[in-house]
């Protein structure tokens, strides 16, 4: 497959990419030498390699989530810039 003006204006559409008119033939150029790739990565034999599923072998070691060491609630607010009684407080974001 080869990218031309059409397709990449098409790309472009479909990204929400303004391109403008010289940018058009080096954009063409890169997709073209990208596609080139591709093909030769398709003409590799991985004959009876299975499919990656995670890039490496590692395994999450997950710890129990336990409680522990816990703040009082007037030391935990004692240096909050701004509170009440029991919450910090913070500027409205959402309206």
């Amino acid at each position: 497959m080869k990218v031309d003006h059409e397709t990449l204006h098409k790309i472009a559409h479909l990204a929400r990419l303004d391109v403008r008119p010289e940018e058009e033939q080096p954009l063409i150029d890169s997709l073209n030498e990208v596609l080139t790739w591709m093909e030769q990565l398709n003409e590799i034999d991985t004959t009876g390699v299975e499919p990656l599923t995670h890039i490496s072998a590692e395994i999450n070691v997950l710890r129990e989530d336990i409680v522990g060491h816990q703040l009082p609630r007037q030391q935990a607010l004692e240096n909050a810039p701004d509170k009440t009684d029991t919450y910090f407080q913070v500027p409205k974001v959402i309206e």
